[in-house]
């Protein structure tokens, strides 16, 4: 089997252009601490997932061109094209999908920035139940973890459109410091993924209760 290409980081950054106009142009996004995520090498996104908006304000907000692991769900009729030809990867959840695997692992190899939903589907953002392929991408590549809280994107629906935060009301992305997710054995057996999953779990909330306490939400 020929292994999926992996995408460009140009696609990506027109992605994120399309981010900022679109993010700044509906909302009004408060970004805290984007500093933190590394000029350059290997990084990965861990965000909270609370409403759909949250990947695409992320996408826009950063400072550097993110690529997304999405749920295949989300690439149906027009979105299919325009998401993989913004750097995004498309991921099936339901099995251990080999060929997202590699273009993930490829972003990493190549330098960029992996963005990661760890709860591995929309829920209450809190990090409270993580998946372990997080663990899996940091330890495999050695790439440090950025954790990102998005907060207030779920707090009320819009008038106009419900499926959406109100237009123009205040969303904080609020950056951590970045993390090793290891325990510098290079490791990747099960327990040593477990473990890892652990670490990152503690990293993660910690970060959350943070970002709540300064943003006061």
């Amino acid at each position: 089997m020929t292994p999926a290409p992996v995408p460009s980081e140009r696609g990506a950054e027109i992605g994120r252009r399309i981010g900022v106009g679109l993010m700044y142009g509906l909302w009004r996004p408060r970004v805290l601490g984007a500093w933190r995520v590394p000029a350059t090498g290997p990084v990965i996104l861990a965000v909270n997932h609370s409403h759909n908006v949250d990947g695409p304000m992320v996408m826009g907000v950063a400072p550097r061109p993110t690529h997304f692991l999405i749920k295949k769900e989300a690439f149906i009729g027009p979105l299919d094209p325009f998401l993989t030809g913004i750097g995004q990867l498309k991921v099936d959840r339901a099995t251990a999908d080999r060929g997202a695997i590699g273009q993930a692992l490829g972003v990493l190899a190549a330098g960029g920035v992996l963005g990661i939903f760890p709860e591995g589907t929309r829920g209450e953002g809190d990090f409270a139940s993580l998946r372990a392929g997080l663990a899996y991408f940091a330890v495999r590549s050695g790439a440090p973890i950025v954790p990102v809280a998005v907060l207030g994107s779920s707090e009320r629906p819009g008038r106009l459109v419900k499926a959406l935060p109100p237009l123009r009301s205040r969303v904080d992305v609020v950056f951590g410091d970045p993390f090793e997710a290891g325990d510098g054995s290079g490791r990747r057996t099960r327990a040593a993924l477990d473990a890892a999953t652990e670490r990152i779990r503690k990293q993660l909330t910690s970060h959350l209760e943070n970002a709540r306490r300064l943003t006061g939400r």
